[in-house]
């Protein structure tokens, strides 16, 4: 298979509907560890180890390019991976980079000097590990200066969005986006830091206002993916089909993707 998606759940399934729609032919397996969902409440060490679990098998699968669709994989575990687990013929990629290209406008092959640019006031939303780990702001400051980032650790809504609880996915939303405007009351921009967030886009939307342009992940890691395939083409392996592997129940989790995509999505056990 010629690429990989791993996520602690469901969220990153909004990445690869993205991905699918951008790049029809390309088969991808797709890794839910939805055994140990949520990520954001784990520590580093924990979150590095069902990382690399996740990521070996899908590596054994034949992929040689994995998108880490999880920002608290991502925060927590990539650099590490990146500096001493990943082979050499691999690549391990994580959801910030196409984030920080978006809003600093400057692609990620651009390695002049930080500079300012147009935004000055950003919300965060992620989850708390993600938030604590303090990566997006890290990454933010190799290519940006002058940006007032204000964080929300937002506990509680990849549970629900988990259990299907959109009711309460909602409620959370709007009392997150209102602790966070206690703070940073007209912020200019808002980035949904978590590929679960997708699912509540909308309530996320209408609680921040139309006066803010609000950043989610699965079309700019698409378009991303796009484009780094195209300027690496060896990277795009053999396989014929897409197909969806999770550390869960499958038969519970098939059924909890069916209803998020509302298309059918069979998932069998991970072989780990």
């Amino acid at each position: 298979m010629a690429v990989g998606i791993f996520d602690s759940g469901l969220g990153g399934l909004t990445v690869l509907e993205a991905v699918t729609k951008r790049l029809p032919d390309l088969p991808v397996v797709y890794f839910g560890d939805n055994a140990h969902t949520p990520y954001g409440v784990r520590d580093a060490d924990d979150i590095y180890e069902l990382t690399t679990a996740g990521v070996q098998c899908l590596f054994d699968q034949g992929c040689d390019l994995v998108i880490l669709a999880c920002n608290t994989a991502s925060a927590a575990a990539l650099r590490r991976m990146q500096e001493g687990w990943v082979p050499h013929d691999k690549r391990v990629l994580g959801v910030f980079v196409p984030l920080i290209e978006a809003l600093t406008e400057r692609k990620w092959g651009d390695n002049s000097p930080p500079r300012e640019v147009a935004v000055k006031h950003v919300a965060l939303f992620a989850t708390p590990t993600t938030v604590s780990s303090r990566a997006f702001q890290r990454e933010l400051a190799f290519r940006a200066i002058g940006v007032d980032v204000e964080a929300q650790p937002c506990a509680g809504v990849v549970d629900a969005i988990e259990m299907g609880d959109m009711i309460l996915a909602d409620a959370l939303v709007r009392s997150h986006v209102e602790s966070l405007q206690r703070r940073m009351p007209r912020p200019e921009a808002a980035i949904l830091g978590c590929t679960h967030y997708p699912l509540v886009e909308e309530v996320f939307r209408d609680a921040l206002g139309p006066d803010v342009a609000v950043y989610s992940q699965p079309n700019l890691v698409a378009e991303s993916l796009a484009d780094y395939l195209e300027r690496r083409p060896e990277m795009v392996g053999p396989g014929a089909e897409t197909r969806f592997l999770t550390t869960g129940d499958p038969k519970r989790v098939s059924s909890k993707a069916t209803q998020f995509l509302r298309r059918q999505i069979d998932f069998t056990a991970a072989d780990l």
